[in-house]
């Protein structure tokens, strides 16, 4: 019913983060765009045919909007890291229905020929600490990832750790069939990415 799309990666400012993105993965950004209903903006990474990176962050230029922003980036503090992991599904509903309590309800987003229906939480916080996957239904064949140049840059792990870890699993197993996402559990919940990229591997 899911599979992994993209990487959001926080940051407090697009440019720093960028800067950030580009000195870790050794390749430059593209263009992303702006999300107006959540007052945020991005640059984007290839990771391959079907699966990209976004660097996001809130727009100090938009407007606020009228319910806290996705990824509970109204709470980001920090230096810039990785932060949620999103999921593309067929039937959102569905996926809704099948996701832990709080998953969000479902918003219709587009950005010029982009369409998509997007799980967005009231309260902006993903289950299990934001280790939960934010649940995203494209509309058409556009997509991202096939329009960013491939910089041989492709995610090879995913390591979800929180103080739930069973319950975690148990919730995503009959949604997710990926081997290159692990649960396990610490005491504070992270989320740690692991890449290959022309210079060898990189850990985020």
């Amino acid at each position: 019913m899911l599979t992994l799309d993209h990487i959001a990666i926080a940051t407090t400012d697009l440019a720093q983060g960028t800067a950030w993105a580009e000195i870790a993965f050794g390749v430059p950004l593209a263009p992303g765009g702006e999300h107006k209903e959540m007052g945020t903006h991005n640059r984007l990474l290839s990771l391959g045919a079907e699966e990209y990176l976004e660097v996001i962050s809130i727009n100090p230029d938009a407007p606020s909007p009228d319910q806290p922003r996705w990824f509970d980036l109204d709470n980001f503090t920090g230096p810039t890291r990785p932060k949620t992991w999103i999921c593309r599904t067929p039937d959102l509903d569905a996926a809704i229905a099948a996701a832990p309590k709080g998953i969000g309800v479902p918003w219709s987003l587009a950005r010029s020929d982009l369409r998509w229906k997007m799980a967005v939480p009231v309260d902006g916080k993903l289950p299990f600490d934001g280790l939960f996957p934010a649940l995203i239904e494209w509309q058409g064949q556009a997509h991202p990832a096939t329009r960013l140049p491939d910089q041989d840059i492709r995610l090879t792990g995913l390591t979800l750790a929180h103080p739930e870890a069973e319950a975690l699993a148990a919730a995503l197993t009959p949604l997710l069939s990926d081997p290159r996402i692990e649960v396990t559990h610490a005491d504070t919940p992270s989320l740690n990415a692991r890449f290959t990229t022309p210079d060898g591997p990189l850990t985020l």
